[in-house]
């Protein structure tokens, strides 16, 4: 058996909410061991949604330490001192109270590797934010209705993983321990990247000017279509019998219902999905 890439590598994350711990998780899938630092009251990620949470932290060692005390800095002092690899997701002022800036860190942690995550890029790390505060900065979010998921948080727990593995290929090819910050506003941005473009605006090909690929009510429910490239396109019009005009489309899509439609793009290897109102596991 072929032994997983980040074997023998050890993690301390001392970040609570979503990133981090989506972060921690990946790295530890990965094959590191992993130490997960929460403050004495535990993650708010465990009351907001206990189940993630849960299998998030599943495969690490959770450690609470009032990181403010003596007791509790010594403590993580301990873990650092045996770990490759710290993940933080705190602002850079609340770093330094705790020791945890990087001066102090590399001078008393010569090998350690750092990622730290913040919300905003500097000369704005101070500023607070959320998840749904840099999507709104980008035009990621439509009015009443809130985002679905937390696209600035995934994205930027992924970064995280990237630029920690970065830093550690890095280290092992003799280039020392390296500092990386990864901001959510910056994953946000980039997320926002296709409807700057025009891609997804609401005259773009993915935004709705484009028949073969939109949203379209059924007898019950609604589906997505996704039939962009050419073969999909041409057999989707032939299939229904219709041109791909949305007009057509809207008028040959109330025939079924949205489970049904779904089925029957499996069997013609069509990109046909009912929407649901819950995810799927």
């Amino acid at each position: 058996m072929t032994a997983a890439p980040l074997s023998g590598i050890h993690v301390v994350v001392v970040a609570t909410n979503v990133p981090g711990p989506v972060a921690a998780a990946r790295l530890r899938e990965l094959g590191a061991s992993v130490t997960k630092v929460e403050p004495p009251e535990g993650d708010p990620l465990a009351v907001t949604a206990p189940a993630w949470y849960a299998a998030l932290a599943a495969c690490c060692t959770v450690r609470r330490l009032d990181l403010r005390a003596p007791a509790g800095r010594a403590a993580l002092d301990e873990l650092l001192a045996a770990a490759d690899l710290l993940l933080t997701s705190l602002r850079p002022a609340a770093l330094a109270r705790l020791g945890l800036d990087a001066r102090e860190l590399g001078t008393r942690f010569p090998l350690l590797a750092r990622v730290a995550i913040v919300g905003h890029p500097a000369p704005e790390a101070e500023l607070p934010g959320h998840d749904l505060t840099y999507l709104a900065a980008h035009g990621l979010v439509t009015p009443p209705d809130l985002p679905r998921t937390l696209v600035a948080d995934l994205l930027g727990a992924e970064r995280a993983v990237a630029a920690a593995l970065a830093l550690l290929l890095i280290r092992e090819r003799g280039g020392g321990a390296g500092v990386a910050v990864v901001a959510l506003a910056d994953a946000a941005r980039d997320a926002a990247a296709p409807l700057r473009a025009g891609l997804t605006a609401p005259d773009g090909v993915l935004g709705g000017a484009f028949p073969g690929y939109g949203l379209y009510r059924a007898r019950s429910g609604w589906i997505a279509v996704a039939a962009l490239e050419e073969g999909f396109r041409v057999r989707l019009a032939a299939a229904l019998g219709v041109p791909l005009d949305r007009a057509a489309l809207e008028r040959a899509f109330l025939a079924r219902t949205a489970e049904e439609w779904e089925e029957w793009g499996r069997e013609r290897d069509l990109p046909i999905a009912a929407v649901r109102g819950e995810p799927t596991a």
